[in-house]
């Protein structure tokens, strides 16, 4: 795989000329609604067709394991499918080897070399008995390189039938889902959620739910409900009976707590709450972890931060969500959602008290419209990287990228003249931020929130890691 920035005059046929590859492949690929309109700017993901195949209308798992030359088994484990019967158009899909001829003059230590592979997962793969002894004409199968291992999580906001469609096409590519949301009550009771059709796709697709508890009441972040629950011991510990129960009835794996705006004189008590959480669901097998506000210190001010105490946290839960995004927040100024060199400051701070196998890095799946001038008050549109290209595309502009802040961005002006601002996500975005997850040696990322179109994240993420699942 690899990525492609449009230039002006290109076309898709040039492009697919460029990379000798199949046009229909990354039309399916990107989703492209219309392939004779590409923006200059626009990032597009080209299959390597010798490694990646996208899933076209009437292709079945059998079929395209054939054409690789593996058996179904392989081509299903590599790319994590659980029912070879279940497939997607548009998933990229990739081979557990490609096929090398030997030519005159080749040796295994060369071939080995040459694919970033070693001689002896050539002698595994091939059988081969003698390495000296392979002959010109001979076809070997050399073995994708090992990627790194990583965990991945994704929120969904969507319980319906959509919501359980998106599960089934995307579940592959990640390690957990997490339906947001159940809410505390001062009762210590919790409210309920819609959530069967989801968990069916999740099982479907082998992924390990966690019930995400919050203190989301009436459509925002409530500090008083929490505080209630933080100062009563008695309450925490009806609490989690009832998280327990509705856990074993939806067949939850583990829980993830995103209490935010939490008052700063409930730091230690949210903490003593985590100890008698894990104390309880650790003996039955349960996850418990929590998802925290990007901070750059420890002792950095706001109500958002303070309460999330980073080392505790890395201390007593199985992992933590960074939740680093929103700097280009729906009520401020035109900003790039989540620019790198604002999240890496974060990182920075959180490896130094927590595990980095206990660090997932939050990643946007959306970007946002602004009206400028900017003007205090205003609220800029949400909109997905699907939407923003289509935006750009639509208005005629060239779509620019911030070296600064690794992501791509775009100005126009609508029909009544207004001015508009946009910052989103695209391949080389989400590339740089794989790269940072790697670089920085962390246990994986997690995404808010599914319900975004965002075609080209899904093969970039898979050339990139390994998914684990459990």
């Amino acid at each position: 795989m690899q990525i492609h920035v449009v230039e002006k005059g290109d076309t898709l046929w040039h492009i697919a000329q460029l990379y000798q590859t199949n046009m229909n492949q990354i039309i399916l690929v990107n989703q492209l609604e219309n392939p004779n309109v590409l923006v200059v700017g626009q990032a597009l993901v080209i299959p390597e067709p010798s490694r990646e195949y996208v899933v076209q209308p009437g292709d079945n798992l059998w079929a395209i394991a054939g054409e690789f030359g593996v058996t179904v088994g392989e081509l299903a484990e590599v790319n994590n499918i659980t029912n070879p019967a279940l497939i997607y158009v548009g998933q990229m899909l990739q081979s557990p080897s490609i096929q090398h001829t030997i030519q005159p003059g080749d040796t295994l230590w060369q071939i080995a070399v040459d694919f970033g592979v070693t001689i002896n997962e050539l002698i595994q793969v091939n059988n081969i008995p003698n390495p000296s002894m392979i002959h010109v004409g001979q076809m070997i199968r050399i073995p994708n390189r090992n990627k790194p291992i990583a965990e991945v999580n994704a929120y969904t906001t969507q319980m319906d039938e959509q919501g359980r469609q998106e599960v089934l096409l995307l579940g592959r590519n990640f390690t957990y889902l997490t339906p947001f949301t159940y809410s505390i009550r001062s009762d210590g009771s919790i409210t309920d959620l819609q959530d069967l059709q989801v968990l069916e796709a999740a099982r479907a697709t082998n992924l390990s739910p966690l019930l995400v508890l919050t203190n989301f009441v009436e459509g925002s972040f409530n500090s008083d409900v929490v505080a209630t629950i933080m100062r009563d011991v008695d309450l925490q510990e009806k609490l989690i009976t009832n998280l327990l129960n509705t856990m074993r009835e939806k067949g939850y794996s583990g829980v993830n707590f995103d209490f935010e705006y939490v008052y700063p004189e409930d730091r230690e008590n949210y903490n003593n709450f985590l100890r008698r959480v894990v104390a309880r669901l650790h003996p039955e097998g349960y996850i418990v972890s929590t998802a925290l506000a990007p901070k750059i210190s420890g002792d950095q001010q706001g109500l958002l931060y303070e309460a999330h105490d980073y080392q505790a946290h890395g201390e007593i839960v199985d992992f933590v969500f960074l939740m680093t995004y929103e700097w280009g927040w729906a009520g401020g100024r035109p900003l790039a959602i989540a620019p790198i060199n604002e999240v890496r400051k974060v990182l920075d701070y959180a490896v130094t008290v927590i595990p980095r196998d206990k660090i997932l890095m939050g990643i946007p799946l959306y970007g946002r419209d602004w009206k400028i001038p900017w003007e205090e008050g205003t609220i800029a549109q949400t909109v997905s990287p699907q939407e923003a290209v289509n935006l750009a595309g639509h208005y005629g502009a060239a779509i620019q990228y911030d070296e600064t802040y690794q992501s791509p961005f775009f100005r126009y002006a609508d029909e009544i003249g207004q001015r508009h601002e946009v910052w989103f996500e695209d391949a080389r975005s989400v590339q740089a931020k794989y790269d940072t997850v790697k670089e920085y040696g962390l246990r994986g990322l997690g995404y808010w929130v599914l319900g975004s179109p965002f075609p080209q994240n899904w093969p970039v993420l898979q050339e990139n890691f390994t998914i684990r699942k459990y």
